[in-house]
């Protein structure tokens, strides 16, 4: 048995076994200095008490006090890898990003997948959609393309943001994941049903990380050499091909192998299998986008792959492991505001939102200084800014040069080429409610044409399987939004929850009827 254990299982052996010709090294302090003992306090006797001078101890305990960050509020428990992406293809037409200056080129990257509505010790197999996060070190400054393993999302405002995550997450009083505040806020919410309807299909269990799709979801902008700008979608295609679990293999794999997805993903790359991706883009001009049929800058929809078909960019490849999980995946921070000259951010909503929140998020969680970090450090750019100080400076706080600007001592100056593009605005200033922009006709497609007999058969299951949690009352509100895509749709999942719904009222009678005491007439009269 111990012969035939995987890389994951091996990790202690293994670095054991890379150490083999070296001396240990000399144990120490955080401060460096060496340690005779690290077995026993220092006491006054053998019984006495502990010593405020016992430097070994009070090193050990307070930083075992302070060795927690905060959690990530989404996307808490992910896997980690580093690789590069290669140019495969010209689009310079479209793009100056040196990261796609040339055939050939490669570029270092760091990825992260992740679940999303779980907490850290959350199982990998649950229905829940996928982080897939990008960042590419180039030499204008780091490049974080943030996306899922969806190309919709549930809503197209930022500022419902919290309130979706807060229905997903745990009821405030009991502390437990609540079907009421998942579905009620969807059924309440139509534009949700895209990603709903993608998240209860056979895609919402993705078998591992090897084997889905990224995308970077939102609408960007690309401008080139000769400042002509197009609207962009990224996507990121499997070299493994799309494979998903069962309802019943992920139930079984989250009892037994809770964090199958990341060991998969290691031993993957420990046994010199190396994932890969196929990189392409959607193109759009301006003009097209005044045209088109809907907002091209909806998180909720998709643009037709015939209408503007994949454009392909490149590969991406992952072939090294974090050596400390900590240090590489837990730190490593993804900021879609972090975007080199050439890439630009598009008026999707959800996108503006997101430019702010995540680089707020990692001041809150890694600190003011979270990009001297290593893993998150553009080191293929020399950054000169006029920020200094703050917690965990870990450079020379860029010497004796000025911290501010302008100033007349041949300190960093702005260079006119990088100044972003040009665009227009000129409508009113107002709240605008994207509530009802068609929040039917995709969902309609991807249920009527992208899914199989079988698959939509699985969809209805899966979905009718979630909802029979909830109240009645939000159960006809969400079959209705799938009446609405498609009476079938619908008709369907009403009729597994008539079943469920009965079975459960058939129970509590059952549960009535056999409490000491209380008659079969007493129990029907409470009906």
């Amino acid at each position: 048995m111990a012969d035939n254990r995987d890389k994951t299982t091996d990790q202690m052996k293994i670095w054991k076994e890379n150490r083999s010709s070296q001396r240990p090294d000399t144990l120490t302090t955080g401060a460096g200095h060496p340690v005779g003992d690290k077995l026993n306090l220092l006491t006054a006797g053998p019984r006495g008490p502990l010593l405020v001078q016992d430097v070994v101890f009070t090193d050990e305990m307070a930083h075992f006090d302070r060795e927690r960050i905060p959690e990530r509020v989404v996307h808490a428990k992910g896997a980690g890898a580093f690789g590069y992406f290669e140019v495969t293809h010209d689009i310079t037409r479209y793009c100056k990003a040196k990261v796609f200056e040339h055939v050939g080129k490669t570029t270092p990257i760091a990825v992260r997948f992740s679940t999303v509505a779980g907490e850290s010790g959350s199982a990998d197999t649950v229905r829940d959609p996928r982080g897939f996060a990008v960042k590419f070190y180039t030499e204008e400054g780091n490049w974080d393309l943030t996306g899922n393993n969806t190309p919709v999302f549930f809503i197209r405002d930022a500022l419902l943001f919290p309130s979706f995550i807060h229905s997903q997450k745990r009821n405030p009083q009991t502390h437990m994941k609540d079907p009421d505040m998942v579905w009620d806020f969807w059924s309440l919410r139509p534009e949700c049903l895209h990603q709903v309807s993608f998240l209860f299909s056979d895609r919402g269990l993705p078998d591992g990380y090897r084997h889905m799709n990224g995308y970077g979801s939102h609408t960007f902008k690309l401008v080139n050499a000769d400042g002509e700008r197009f609207y962009c979608k990224f996507h990121y295609k499997t070299d493994q091909g799309i494979k998903n679990l069962t309802v019943e293999e992920a139930d079984r794999l989250a009892a037994t192998n809770p964090d199958y997805a990341i060991g998969d993903l290691f031993n993957a790359i420990a046994n010199s299998n190396y994932p890969s991706w196929t990189f392409y883009i959607q193109v759009m001009t301006f003009e097209q986008a005044e045209k088109f049929q809907f907002n091209p800058f909806d998180l909720t929809k998709v643009w037709s792959h015939k209408e503007y078909p994949l454009i392909p960019v490149g590969k991406m490849v992952l072939n090294r492991n974090p050596v400390n999980y900590f240090a590489e995946v837990e730190q490593l921070a993804f900021d879609p505001s972090n975007m080199p000259p050439g890439i630009e951010p598009s008026p999707d909503k959800m996108l503006q939102g997101r430019l702010f929140s995540y680089p707020d998020t990692h001041r809150h969680r890694l600190g003011a200084n979270y990009l001297q970090i290593p893993v998150n450090c553009p080191f293929r750019a020399r950054v000169a800014n006029y920020q200094r100080d703050g917690p965990m400076c870990m450079f020379d706080n860029q010497g004796g040069a000025p911290n501010y600007f302008p100033n007349s001592f041949s300190a960093p100056e702005t260079q006119p080429q990088y100044v972003e593009s040009k665009f227009k605005v000129s409508p009113d200033v107002a709240r605008y409610n994207s509530a009802d922009e068609d929040n039917f006709t995709q969902v309609c497609t991807f249920f009527t044409q992208v899914l199989n007999e079988e698959e939509r058969r699985r969809l209805c299951e899966n979905m009718a399987g979630a909802l029979k949690g909830a109240q009645i009352f939000i159960q006809k509100r969400m079959v209705e939004n799938l009446k609405a895509v498609h009476p079938d749709y619908g008709n369907r999942v009403q009729t597994l929850l008539n079943k469920y719904n009965a079975e459960a009222q058939k129970s509590a009678n059952v549960h009535v009827y056999s409490r000491p005491g209380v008659s079969a007439f007493a129990a029907s009269s409470k009906m």
